[in-house]
């Protein structure tokens, strides 16, 4: 009774035996649905990372098992850069099994992505395997060690010559992780360096990235990060400083859009304003239901605004939106 409450309270919106049709997919591959060409499987990678750009992650979920069956298929057909495409479909499936809290299941994806990525000798592929198993680490409460892992990749990634768009974007990203993960573990002083040397990185990159890579890195993106690594370091008023000029219109993605305003919300929280945190998760909700429903740390803010306050205007329309109800 009591987990079934849980679940309730956590407005987690991905259903049951979506998740347990992606746990099985880890165990056992279903059959591709498609003929699993380049074209097939490049369309398919893309319509998931939609998925997740506008936080969709029921239909994300859904889809994955059949995204990852016909990646397998293409790169045991030996297609050029078949391991690059099967690494991104473990990154993505990491990055939204986090968000919804599925611990063990992406411990799996993060590993099997470090393989592929390893196989297809990709810099970039092992720096974005990398950074899905340094978040894996840091929820896992290693902070430590993903931080040796996302500081190794950033190294590789610089070996390049960083001499194309796509890996200049890759290495800022790296920088962005790095320090992130560096405040986690409670390195002020590297963190706040790496955010800088991230912060010129971007200013170097194109205004207009091309399609296709997979990172797009700008300036409001890093500033975005600072805001992370403040609230990180348990310094709120830098973090709202940090992103006293950033707003959606910055971000190309629903899910991005709805990160500023959690973040802004973790801030806020810290500073000890329910007010304005409140209206900060309205807002990421406005854009993102899923960053509000889906992250367990996230909900727990709601949580505890819907219990130690109330009545403070907007904690009733956040706690409507999310559809909270009380596990006490």
């Amino acid at each position: 009774m009591r987990r079934r409450t849980f679940i309730a309270a956590a407005g987690v919106a991905v259903p049951v035996h979506l998740l347990a049709a992606l746990d099985d997919a880890l165990v056992i591959l279903p059959s591709p649905t498609a003929a699993p060409t380049t074209a097939n499987v490049t369309s398919r990678l893309a319509r998931a990372r939609a998925l997740f750009d506008s936080g969709d992650l029921p239909q994300l979920v859904a889809l994955l098992p059949q995204v990852i069956a016909a990646a397998h298929a293409n790169a045991d057909d030996g297609v050029p850069d078949g391991h690059v495409r099967l690494a991104a479909c473990y990154d993505l499936a990491t990055e939204a099994l986090n968000k919804i809290g599925r611990s063990t299941a992406s411990r799996i994806t993060a590993d099997r992505a470090t393989a592929y990525a390893r196989m297809s000798g990709s810099p970039i592929a092992m720096a974005a395997a990398a950074r899905s198993l340094g978040i894996v680490l840091r929820h896992e409460g290693r902070h430590r060690v993903a931080d040796r892992v996302t500081l190794q990749a950033a190294a590789t990634v610089e070996a390049t010559g960083l001499t194309t768009p796509a890996q200049a974007a890759t290495y800022a990203q790296m920088l962005c992780t790095c320090a992130y993960n560096a405040a986690q573990a409670g390195d002020r002083d590297r963190a706040l360096e790496m955010i800088i040397e991230a912060e010129r990185a971007a200013a170097r990159l194109p205004a207009h990235p091309a399609t296709g890579q997979p990172f797009v890195v700008t300036p409001a993106h890093v500033a975005l990060y600072r805001v992370g690594v403040h609230w990180s370091l348990g310094d709120p008023g830098a973090a709202l400083h940090a992103g006293r000029d950033l707003h959606a219109s910055q971000f190309s993605t629903p899910e991005r859009r709805g990160r500023l305003h959690t973040d802004l919300a973790r801030a806020w929280w810290q500073c000890g304003k329910p007010e304005q945190a409140a209206h900060a998760l309205l807002a990421a909700y406005q854009h993102a239901p899923g960053e509000i429903r889906e992250r367990p740390s996230i909900r727990a803010i709601v949580t505890q605004l819907a219990a130690r306050h109330p009545q403070v205007a907007g904690v009733r329309r956040l706690v409507a939106a999310v559809g909270y109800v009380s596990s006490h």
